[in-house]
């Protein structure tokens, strides 16, 4: 059989620039209906409280109109794709503004955090990994496995909590909750305890999936060489084994961003961090279907992006990368 054809790097990412807008319209289209299935009457959440079931029909009625839910259901749904399509998410029911300047308005909160985490994750889990395979069996290589599966263990809101409880309560080090400025110091020591929390465990499967990529390097022939050469075994594990062991380990934090950032919705919530998962926390909550089939279109949207600049690093990473 013939050799898969060669397309160069921009047809590569138009094609998948292209299947990713199908990828968006399936989530989007699940979110809706799933929204709209589910038990529950988002009007009720927009009437004064005790006013519930002795508010008029007419008042009912025209806040459904309001909003678009007097329609029937495959209309709603052909309306807001069309709408989607122009970068319009629709107005959130429950605070009456445009759901996508919300959404651009939380996102970079969102952003930090989730880079913040994988951060962590990779500055971890990293030198982890590699002091674990290159200490095979040791005692190292026993704790650092041992800490990665506490790491995968550890529920995000249990080790949140602690971190609160230690570091804000108990010795006053790091504000519990909120977020500081952007690159100043008091918005580090807002995000350290929300990123450790996201990155924790992370850098748990980071170190298992290094150490073990680590391991199957090590054994080719060409580390065989370097050492042989007389080279320092620094400079064989770093600049031999561990840059041939980056594709998979790149691969892994781009899955994990996607993850971060589905994650980011339990941090939010325990540290008062302004952005888009307590965003979604709340609209889910209030039954406000615009803004969470609006943020979560855009979340996963990150998702493929991210992906892609990860299919597009291999290259950068390793020349011998082509795309069929």
């Amino acid at each position: 059989s013939s050799a898969p054809q060669r397309i160069p790097v921009l047809s590569y990412t138009v094609r998948r620039l292209f299947s990713a807008i199908f990828v968006i319209l399936g989530v989007l289209t699940l979110v809706f209906f799933s929204m709209h299935l589910a038990p529950g009457d988002p009007i009720d959440m927009l009437l004064p409280p005790g006013v519930g079931g002795r508010a008029s029909g007419e008042l009912i009625e025209q806040l459904r109109a309001r909003h678009g839910l007097d329609q029937p259901l495959h209309t709603q749904y052909l309306r807001y794709v069309g709408n989607a399509l122009q970068f319009d998410l629709g107005q959130s029911i429950r605070t009456d503004r445009p759901v996508t300047a919300e959404v651009l308005r939380l996102y970079p909160a969102t952003i930090e955090l989730t880079l913040a985490a994988l951060l962590v994750a990779a500055l971890v889990g990293v030198p982890l990994g590699v002091l674990a395979a290159v200490h095979k069996n040791s005692l190292i290589d026993n704790l650092t496995t041992t800490v990665a599966l506490l790491g995968v263990s550890l529920p995000h809101f249990l080790l949140g909590l602690l971190l609160m409880l230690v570091f804000a309560l108990e010795l006053g080090w790091l504000p519990p909750s909120g977020r500081g400025e952007p690159f100043t110091l008091a918005g580090l020591r807002h995000l350290i305890m929300p990123a450790a929390t996201l990155g924790v465990a992370t850098s748990a499967i980071v170190a298992r999936l290094v150490r073990s990529t680590m391991l199957d390097v090590l054994k080719e022939d060409f580390v065989r060489s370097a050492r042989a050469k007389g080279l320092a075994p620094r400079l064989v594990v770093i600049r031999h084994a561990l840059r041939n062991a980056l594709l998979p380990i790149v691969t892994v934090l781009g899955l994990e961003f996607g993850v971060l950032l589905s994650g980011a919705v339990i941090a939010e919530s325990i540290f008062a961090w302004p952005g888009l998962g307590r965003y979604l926390i709340l609209a889910i909550n209030g039954k406000d279907f615009p803004a969470v089939q609006g943020a979560v279109v855009f979340i996963a949207g990150m998702f493929v992006l991210v992906n892609l600049a990860v299919d597009l690093l291999y290259a950068a990473l390793d020349p011998r990368v082509q795309y069929n």
